[in-house]
């Protein structure tokens, strides 16, 4: 159960669903209810659609390239602490990703699909979570399903993204994402710690 908790605290971290709201809202301020609801289904299918290719292939091409299981624990330990720095002390994803929303007639799947819901620090993290060499295929299908209902419940903070923002503020949300970097963060020296360790005792 603590290991189920544990996974589930860490998807959450690294996909941010309450992050997504303001991006979510500023994306679809042009649009009626009935698009809104299009935007949110969609934008986190897509999402899934993008986790799920990298669970599956990621390792697969990292391997292809010859890059050792220990060499790509520590690089992406060291890309997802550079991403919780970014929650931590950035401006925040909400502002960061509201910021880049250019054209609204496709914000499906740029801002909100990609990288709001599949950051680049989820991509990477779901990839490590379904290890080929440390995890059985039992383990890898049980992260996916949770990885799943991380994004459903994403798509349900979206589908009340009004009601959301007005009882945690804006404010709140960029408070409760930093706290989720710092989640993060400790997971990701974690990975480059257990990457050095299993790298040397290789060495030895």
């Amino acid at each position: 159960m603590a290991e189920i908790l544990t996974k589930i605290l860490f998807l959450i971290a690294v996909i941010d669903p309450l992050g997504s709201v303001p991006v979510y809202l500023e994306a679809t301020k042009h649009f009626d209810q009935n698009h809104k609801r299009k935007v949110a289904y969609r934008a986190s299918y897509i999402a899934f659609l993008i986790l799920l290719f990298f669970i599956l292939v990621g390792q697969i091409i990292l391997e292809g390239m010859e890059v050792s299981l220990d060499a790509f624990q520590i690089s992406g330990g060291v890309i997802l602490f550079l991403f919780a720095l970014t929650m931590i002390f950035g401006e925040g994803k909400p502002q960061s990703e509201k910021h880049r929303i250019k054209d609204y007639k496709h914000v499906t799947i740029f801002p909100v699909a990609i990288p709001s819901i599949a950051s680049p620090g989820a991509i990477m993290a779901v990839v490590l979570m379904t290890d080929n060499h440390l995890y059985t295929i039992q383990e890898q299908a049980y992260t996916t399903l949770l990885v799943f209902l991380v994004v459903c419940l994403t798509t349900a903070l979206l589908l009340g993204a009004n009601i959301v923002q007005r009882k945690i503020g804006e404010y709140g949300i960029t408070v409760i994402s930093k706290i989720m970097g710092l989640i993060l963060a400790s997971y990701a020296v974690q990975s480059v710690l257990s990457g050095l360790r299993d790298f040397f005792s290789v060495a030895n």
